[in-house]
């Protein structure tokens, strides 16, 4: 991979990391209502989700949606669905959850790295990702690396939306502001799907 490539990897994995989407909207949400350590689980599966995710559309899981469109529609559906679930989550949540609150608990590494697999935003990201930058004579090392860049930009960008939510935990502590912030933050989630129903 050529050095200018490799900083434009760089760059669309930072850009499609940082930007708006389901993942950040939750931590933003996750940050806010949990804090930061209790986030920590989240942030890691969505790293490792994606990187997984990434090396199944690069070695050939994008090829089988394309030549199953049902599946692919099917997937479609599930991801929505599940989004959905999460954003009236959210929506509905109304107490900033301490650690010995047992009733409202972030999300685990287990379903941040499942929900990859479902979100649509990490559908594009990958697909648009291994077909620009894997190189066709080293097809297996372009995979990898890829699959590496975005692993090692992924964590701090996610990061940064979870440390948004944590610097906003005072100013929503009161209960209508965070009651606010949250149906805000189920709908802003929800309205993420709008590119996957176009």
């Amino acid at each position: 991979m050529s050095h200018d490539t490799l900083v434009a990897l760089f760059i669309y994995a930072f850009v499609s990391s940082i930007t708006p989407g389901p993942n950040n909207f939750m931590l933003l949400a996750s940050g806010v209502n949990f804090g930061f350590m209790r986030t920590i689980p989240h942030m890691l599966g969505i790293g490792v989700g994606f990187v997984s995710l990434l090396l199944g559309v690069g070695f050939g899981l994008g090829a089988v949606l394309s030549a199953f469109p049902a599946l692919h529609l099917a997937l479609k559906i599930a991801g929505g669905a599940y989004l959905l679930y999460l954003a009236w989550k959210i929506a509905m949540s109304r107490t900033l959850g301490s650690a010995r609150d047992d009733r409202a608990k972030p999300m685990s590494f287990l379903q941040a790295a499942a929900f990859q697999w479902v979100n649509p935003k990490a559908w594009v990201m990958a697909v648009t990702a291994m077909a620009i930058y894997t190189n066709p004579a080293a097809p297996f090392v372009s995979v990898v690396l890829i699959s590496m860049i975005f692993g090692l930009v992924n964590l701090p960008s996610v990061s940064c939306w979870a440390g948004f939510g944590v610097a906003l935990r005072g100013f929503l502590s009161d209960p209508q502001r965070l009651k606010w912030f949250n149906i805000v933050m189920g709908l802003m989630l929800a309205a993420t799907l709008w590119p996957m129903l176009r």
